[in-house]
This record gives C-alpha cells, structure tokens and sequence, in this order.
C-alpha cells in the first residue's frame, strides 16, 4: 500500500530518522520543521497521514490536529510525544488525532500504525465521495471566487420564490447543478425535479416527451405516456437549451405557463399542472429573437429572474478546489489507492482556457488519473496546454471558428450527421439549424 506521509517536527535528527524509516516502505515522505510550512505543505499536496510531534516551535500539536482535521477531514495525524505529556496526545486524540507514539519507545510501531491510519484515510476517502455525491441544493456548487459567490447569493435568494428563472452562460458552466440546487432550496423539493435537454431530439419526440401523448397519436405510440410537465406537477421543470426548442413549440409551452393547462398528443382533454420553471441557454435569446428562431413574448415570459454564470476561466481561482473534487470523486470511482497530487498539476490546469468549462475539467481529470504513472498526478499526466493567451474575438470570428469547426467534424466522420452531432455535444436538430445558417451540406 502506497501513501503520502507529512512529518513535523523541529528535532532534524529525529525528523531525517522517521524519514528514512517510512521511505523504506515507499511511502511518499515530505518533513517540515514547523507548523507554518507543514500548513504550506499541506495546500501544495494531497496528504493521507500526518506525523506530528506535540511540542512545536510555533504551535500546540494538539491544536493543531484540529486546525488539519477541519481543513483535511480525510487525514489521520500520529501525534509523537514526550513521556511526559501523555495527557496531551490524549486531548489531541479527542480534538480527531487517530493515535499517539512515545518518541524513542516505540519507533517499532511507527510502520504498523501508519498501516492502518492508511486504511482509515481510505474509508474517510470513500466516505468523503459518497457524501459528495450524496450532496443536494447549494452544497453542489463549489467555488470561493466572488463570480461564483455572486450568482450562488441570486440563486439562494430567488429559490424562496415560485418565480421563473433563466439560467444563461457558456457550455459546462453548470446549469443544471444550479437549477437543482434552486429546486432542492425551494418548497417544492418534496416533489418532483425533472429536467430535458431540448436540443437532443426532434420536433414530434420533445412534444411527446414534454406534453405527453395517448395511444395511437402517432406512429409508435403503442400505449399512453404521461409527459414531463405532468410529472413535473408540484416540483420543477427544467429545460435546458431552450434556445433549441422549435418555434412551433414555444407558442404551446408559452400557453402552458399562462394558464397551467396543457393537452396531451392524441387527446382533446385539457390537464393541468402546477410546476415551477426553471430554464437554461447558452445562446443569445435576444438575437435569437431578432433572427426570428425565439418568440419575444416566450422570452419575456421566462426570463423573470435571470442568472448568469461565470466560465470556468473568469473563476480560475476554483480550479484547485473543483480539480481535487474531481480527483477524489475518480479515484475512488477507478479504485486507485492514495492518489498524491503535484502543484505542477494544478499550474499545468492553469494553463488553458477551459472553453468546455467545469465539463471538460472534470474529463481532464479523468483521463489524467487513466494515464498517471505510479499513482502521481503531475504536468506529464495532462496536455501540454499552451501559455499563450487567448485573443478575445468578436461574434463574427467565433462564427467562423465554429462554421470551420463544424466542417473538420464533418470531413472526419465522412459525413455521418449524427455522429458528428455526438462528438460535437449538440443534437440533430441544431446541427442540421447550423449547416442550414453556414450553408453547409
């Protein structure tokens, strides 16, 4: 079993003999001679035990497993101390400290211990990923900059309402993590959250998914089906992409939340349905207007409450937070043992620009924890992302990047539509809406 031990202690003789010995089981071993590069230290790397001696020259040991514990829950610190003061590594211990060795006495436990704290770390780790994964409502967001911070404070404070949000930003910035944590602040998480990406089917299909439909109303519908907003009925709707809906479309869901009513495919009984609105895009829905592909009065309708979320490279400040959520919610999820992290690393990530936001880092540090070498994260185990600054560019521009973009896709999957839609993240139907507006084939 490999592990990342921190060793603290002012006495350099001791502190180069517990090295040696803990190197020789090859564990990863760092040393500091005080708590405020132990502290230094443990920003910079992904530690799993902690050695720490209780007499420090600018700290209390046994406050100082407090001040690990609450920043670094998954650690365990051995605290190491004098025979006389037991009494303290036995507060340390009630302050989260997994254990106490005498120094000098009990050098031949050192190794044992260390074993298992090793396997206690790894049940914290685990335990650690599923209550992240188990997270609800704001919990989910994660981030310290002021943008984050900014549209969090909106989205806490318009949960308390009933009121329609519009959830705007780039791709992967998180809409969805938001509208559930919007649901799961509200009143009405005791119901239903139900969510749909409109771009990803055709026409006839999202009115049948959202609308519902009675047997017969069309080719293949061998039995009835109650549709989202139905379901949606005392909870959340969430449509994400609404820019992609079909204008015919917009003008029935526009009816729907005038009047809570709706009707399903196939039937002329009229239903009804309480839901709270919650919609999401990354297109500009003003000049969608202006092109004649959104209804202004549909826009107007939605967008009460309107929240932008910041890209990944206006909040860099998160990237470490977010790349060792991701670290640890993968390992576990591949079944790595302990995972030691290089600042490289991190620089490495602050290198791009992250055009696919939160999304495409998490896949980064997916793929980077596939090709890591001796369970260390570093810059070999990412791209080699350029240092060069990105030029802004003017809408015209990214119009033809994406029209060229479009076109490379296309020549490498000679032509097959739908896999190129699949590769490029959208549906179909906004596919085949682009080769129409760049006149592509």
């Amino acid at each position: 079993m490999s592990g990342n031990i921190l060793i603290i202690d002012d006495e350099i003789k001791l502190l180069k003999l517990l090295g040696m010995i803990l190197s020789q089981e090859n564990f990863n071993v760092k040393e500091a001679s005080t708590a405020r590069s132990a502290m230094t230290m443990l920003e910079q790397y992904d530690f799993d035990v902690v050695l720490s001696d209780v007499r420090l020259p600018d700290a209390f040991g046994v406050d100082l497993v407090k001040s690990i514990k609450t920043k670094y829950p998954h650690l365990e610190i051995i605290l190491m101390t004098a025979f006389g003061n037991i009494t303290d590594a036995v507060q340390a211990m009630k302050n989260g400290a997994y254990d106490y060795l005498v120094k000098g006495d009990d050098n031949e436990k050192i190794i044992p211990l260390v074993y298992k704290a090793l396997d206690k770390v790894k049940d914290n780790r685990t335990r650690t990923v599923q209550s992240c994964g188990a997270l609800k409502g704001f919990g989910q967001i994660i981030g310290n900059s002021p943008l984050i911070l900014h549209s969090k404070k909106l989205a806490e404070r318009v949960a308390l309402t009933d009121a329609a949000v519009l959830l705007t930003g780039e791709t992967g910035t998180g809409k969805e993590v938001f509208a559930n944590a919007i649901h799961e602040g509200s009143e009405r998480k005791k119901n239903t959250f139900v969510a749909i990406n409109c771009s990803a089917f055709s026409k006839e299909i999202l009115e049948s998914e959202l609308f519902g439909h009675k047997q017969g109303a069309f080719t293949g519908a061998i039995k009835d089906k109650k549709g989202l907003i139905e379901e949606a009925n005392g909870g959340t709707l969430f449509l994400d992409e609404i820019g992609e809906m079909p204008i015919e479309l917009q003008a029935k869901l526009l009816r729907v939340l005038e009047t809570r009513e709706f009707i399903k495919m196939g039937e002329t009984k009229v239903s009804k349905s309480d839901f709270r609105l919650i919609a999401a895009t990354n297109r500009h829905l003003e000049e969608e207007i202006k092109q004649g592909n959104f209804r202004e009065d549909l826009y107007f309708r939605l967008n009460v409450f309107e929240i932008t979320l910041p890209s990944l490279r206006e909040r860099k400040e998160d990237l470490k937070m977010l790349a060792k959520n991701f670290v640890d919610l993968f390992s576990n999820k591949l079944h790595l043992p302990s995972i030691q992290v290089l600042p490289e690393y991190y620089k490495a990530l602050e290198k791009n620009d992250w055009k696919g936001n939160i999304r495409e880092l998490r896949n980064a540090v997916e793929r980077s924890l596939i090709l890591m070498n001796d369970n260390i994260l570093d810059a070999e185990s990412l791209p080699h992302y350029s240092e060069k600054a990105v030029p802004e560019s003017d809408s015209l521009s990214m119009r033809s990047l994406e029209k060229i973009h479009i076109q490379k896709v296309l020549q490498y999957t000679k032509g097959n539509k739908a896999e190129a839609a699949r590769l490029l993240e959208i549906g179909i139907a906004t596919l085949y809406r682009k080769l129409d507006e760049y006149g592509l084939k």
